[in-house]
C-alpha cells in the first residue's frame, strides 16, 4: 500500500493542493482498519484541526476516490464507509452493528466469464459477505 508521502507526491504532480487538514484525512484513512464514515473521519480530524469543516472532509474524500486512492463502500441506507486500501478486496459487514472488516482471500476471477456470458466489458467487481460479528454474537448470548 502506498504511504501518505508517496500519495501526496503523486497528487501534487497532478496539481492537487494539499493542506494539513487534507493530509490528516489521508493519514487517518491509511492508518485505520475500521472503514470509517465521513462523520467519524470528521470527528478524528476535528480533534487536531478544530476549524475543519465537514465539507472539507467530503471534498477530500471525493478527490481521493477520483484519483484511485480510496474505496467508497455504500450499503443502502447506511452511511458510506471509506477504505484507505484501494486495491480490490472483499469485506464482511455485520448486519447488527454495521462494522465492516477486510477479508483477505484470493479474488474470485469471474470477470472473463461474466464478459463472455453478458457482452459487458467488466471493469472489476465487488462482493461483500454479511453476517453477525463476534462482538454482537457474544452480546446476544449474554442477553
Amino acid at each position: 500500500m502506498l504511504e501518505a508521502i508517496e500519495i501526496l507526491k503523486q497528487l501534487k504532480t497532478k496539481g492537487v493542493r494539499f493542506t494539513p487538514q487534507r493530509q490528516a484525512i489521508l493519514e487517518f484513512l491509511l492508518e485505520t482498519k475500521s472503514h470509517p464514515t465521513a462523520d467519524e473521519i470528521y470527528q478524528h480530524v476535528k480533534a487536531k484541526f478544530p476549524g475543519v469543516s465537514l465539507g472539507t472532509i467530503y471534498n477530500t474524500l471525493n478527490m481521493l476516490k477520483e484519483h484511485g486512492h480510496l474505496l467508497e463502500l455504500s450499503y443502502g441506507d447506511m452511511s458510506s464507509r471509506f477504505d484507505g486500501n484501494p486495491r480490490n478486496h472483499y469485506h464482511i459487514v455485520c448486519s447488527k452493528c454495521g462494522m465492516v472488516v477486510d477479508y483477505h482471500s484470493p479474488l474470485i476471477d469471474m470477470d472473463q466469464e461474466v464478459m463472455d456470458n453478458s457482452g459487458f466489458l467488466i471493469m472489476g467487481h465487488r462482493m461483500e459477505f454479511y453476517g453477525v460479528c463476534p462482538d454482537c454474537l457474544k452480546d446476544e448470548k449474554l442477553n
